[in-house]
């Protein structure tokens, strides 16, 4: 491509604009766009950097709390943990590439997230990640799997940061199109927050890190359309990460951040030098003028249009305080890393680029970011499901071959396979992860007694059934399994992983969710601080189901308070905390054991959660437990085999005598429930407290034994047990599983 190429229909409609929106762009600029312009307005108006579908319904997040520091709007979010010290933390997708590429993809995902942590001055600390994966009996599954699962640890291993938790499911709706949304949190001092608005006039523009490639080339373009048949000729715009490099660039930028010669810095994520130097602008009501010679380059004849879309890895653009530009180049000439002055901030509110002594480029910063088209599109709700009478559904025969199906199906089978690939303990913090069955992992502020808690979540089953039910439980989700260690919940970010939003059903479905995860946050005063908006996720037509995967951070003040799923001893009491109606629709039972995907989902009731939940951390810091779940996917029964697996031991449960069919008592999925391990002796206390709050309690069993038993229902070893939760994934990769 060269700038002079005539400027067609055809181009117009290659660079992912429609007719109206190349007609906004004439009108803005009273003239045609050269092409190096049309790429630059392409990328910068694209679903992954505009928000263009999403932005108005975004606004209605609650985004600001007591202990938010900085809300949406910068590369991430940051939170206030005390002390002076503050967590920064984001959610981001890498789904597109990842299907294409699956090692590259998600090693770039992992790579990304973590530039976008760190270039506000926090060093990470933990990685998560929420997986996706279509049906494991699809042709591409296995190779998908194996693909993503070592670009996560290869990159994030060979940094050195730990990735401590996250999730993996398996539906038909993602055959084509998978989802990997990666996770960083990152700690700082609250005085050592950098920020990515420029400022001033005439202040040096540096580029710093790796060199500009043809790499990722219209990548933020590519993630923001449907797949298609041909996608697999889309494999050249996957950028190509080294993580050794990324370590080499976070040491640099701590080391010169531990200057005063940082006025503002941005990481070059989805578009490159084209978001970053004009969301730098445009945050700081300044221009910037680049000269694009001085870019550093590891090809030979790039063009302005190639240098300014790549989204080649391990890059930052920084503006330096005038005087100060020696400490930019001794450091990361040190560090051994590319180090550049390419331009220089402007009082004329434009982007001008240089080439070879000509300019080509000279457009407004406003039409590229906030004056960007911000579309109220048209939604249709979802029509709401019957809910589903338990006693409709005929109760099964064995109880035991039901537990080992559920056990050992793909949602529910332990990810050991997976997760003894990530190295979880480097850096020496990590005091729980939440891989091996917990509910959330968590991570020691070093130096201190304070550990923040982090988890992932999302059902997209419920979603699909019920967006905004579906919404109320992703957010509520999250703040169980932080209570469930003993955290006290802060903030959430967020990865809005749906289909093609021009489909008024697909736009209903972002709404509903949105409109459910927004109250949730209200009812918790549980704040959006940071997130990302994945749209377009489809093939041929055929949508994901809607994924609003959440991640949730939280703060144990004194980390010697921790409790986990893996505590319970022989001989403890166990007590089920919430109310039990047997609530079977939209339930990984009725998938599993009846084939079916009906049924409105479990309701969520703010109110009972909140009292529950604050309970459970109450009992926590007065150790009154000595394990604890809450009740997911697959209900009662699957909880309390998870917390005895964990706990390598048995339990019997105790055979209720309330009118709820026998089968929805043990794998109704009703919100706002904990299993907890006690010991006898506090029993009487913890229920009696309870009656006071209103927090429904009662005994359902004891642990002990190496079976795990309802008596004259279900017996069943616990090795059994384990070996169908621990076989099916290895078999699987091995090809052995069906």
């Amino acid at each position: 491509m060269t700038k002079t190429e005539k400027i067609t229909p055809d181009v117009v409609a290659e660079h992912g604009l429609s007719e109206s929106e190349y007609q906004i762009i004439l009108d803005r600029l009273e003239r045609e766009p050269n092409l190096n312009e049309l790429g630059i307005f392409s990328v910068m108006w694209s679903e992954h950097c505009s928000y263009k579908s999403s932005r108005r319904h975004l606004a209605k997040f609650l985004t600001s709390g007591e202990k938010v520091i900085q809300g949406p709007g910068e590369n991430a979010g940051v939170i206030d943990i005390g002390d002076g010290d503050c967590i920064i933390f984001k959610m981001e997708s890498h789904n597109h590439p990842s299907y294409i590429e699956p090692y590259q993809g998600a090693a770039t995902g992992v790579g990304g997230i973590m530039r976008d942590v760190f270039t506000m001055g926090a060093r990470p600390i933990a990685l998560m990640n929420a997986l996706r994966f279509g049906e494991p009996d699809h042709p591409k599954t296995r190779s998908l799997i194996d693909g993503v699962v070592a670009g996560i640890g290869g990159y994030g291993n060979c940094v050195g940061v730990p990735t401590v938790g996250g999730e993996t499911n398996f539906h038909k709706g993602y055959n084509g199109n998978i989802l990997v949304n990666a996770m960083c949190v990152g700690h700082a001092r609250t005085d050592k927050v950098f920020y990515s608005a420029a400022s001033g006039v005439g202040n040096p523009i540096f580029y710093v890190g790796s060199k500009t490639g043809r790499d990722g080339i219209h990548g933020a373009t590519m993630a923001s359309a449907e797949f298609d048949d041909d996608s697999e000729e889309k494999r050249p715009t996957v950028q190509v990460g080294d993580p050794f490099t990324e370590k080499l660039l976070i040491e640099a930028c701590m080391e010169l951040m531990a200057t005063d010669a940082i006025i503002a810095i941005q990481d070059m994520g989805a578009a490159g030098l084209t978001s970053s130097s004009v969301e730098m602008a445009d945050k700081g009501g300044v221009g910037i003028e680049l000269n694009l010679d001085n870019v550093p380059q590891r090809e030979e004849n790039m063009t302005p249009y190639e240098m300014m879309l790549s989204e080649s890895q391990e890059r930052m653009l920084m503006v330096l305080v005038p005087g100060k530009e020696h400490l930019a180049y001794e450091v990361f000439e040190k560090w051994e890393l590319d180090v550049a002055e390419i331009g220089k901030t402007t009082d004329t509110g434009r982007l001008v680029l240089k080439h070879k002594r000509k300019i080509v480029c000279d457009i407004p910063i406003a039409p590229l970011a906030d004056d960007a088209p911000n579309y109220d599109r048209p939604y249709i709700a979802s029509e709401k499901r019957d809910v589903i009478n338990a006693a409709d559904i005929a109760q099964p025969d064995d109880f035991n071959l039901v537990l080992k199906q559920l056990i050992s199906c793909p949602d529910i089978a332990s990810k050991r396979w997976i997760w003894e690939q990530y190295d979880r303990h480097v850096m020496a913090n990590t005091m729980d992860s939440s891989q091996s069955g917990g509910d959330a992992a968590v991570v020691r502020i070093h130096g201190t007694k304070k550990a923040v808690a982090i988890s992932t979540d999302v059902t997209p089953r419920y979603c699909f059934a019920d967006p905004v039910e579906g919404g109320r439980q992703c957010v509520m989700e999250t703040w169980r399994n932080l209570t469930c260690v003993g955290a006290d919940p802060i903030a959430i970010t967020d990865c809005l992983n749906f289909g093609n939003p021009e489909r008024p059903e697909i736009m209903g479905q972002l709404v509903g969710c949105i409109e459910g995860m927004n109250e949730a946050c209200h009812a918790l005063n549980y704040p959006v601080v940071s997130g990302n908006v994945s749209l377009y996720n489809e093939t041929n037509g055929t949508a994901i189901p809607p994924t609003p995967a959440v991640g949730g951070v939280g703060l144990i003040p004194d980390s010697q308070y921790l409790t986990a799923i893996s505590g319970a001893k022989d001989g403890d009491t166990l007590l089920l905390i919430g109310n039990m109606t047997g609530w079977l629709g939209a339930s990984l039972y009725l998938r599993e054991i009846e084939g079916r995907e009906d049924g409105a989902p479990p309701p969520v009731n703010f109110d009972e959660e909140i009292r529950n939940g604050n309970y459970v951390r109450k009992l926590i810091r007065l150790r009154r437990i000595n394990a604890v779940h809450d009740c997911s996917d697959g209900g009662l029964a699957l909880a309390v085999a998870e917390l005895c697996l964990s706990s390598n031991t048995g339990a019997v449960i105790t055979k209720p005598h309330d009118d709820i069919p026998l089968h929805a008592h043990l794998f109704g999925e009703d919100q706002g429930r904990y299993v907890l391990a006690v010991e006898p002796n506090s029993v009487n206390p913890i229920i009696s407290t309870a009656e006071g709050l209103k927090v429904p309690v009662r005994k359902i069993g004891t642990i002990g034994g190496d079976n795990f038993t309802m008596k004259d229902v279900f017996k069943i070893s616990m090795n059994s047990l384990r070996h169908s939760h621990e076989n099916w994934l290895p078999e699987y990769m091995k090809g052995d599983a069906k």
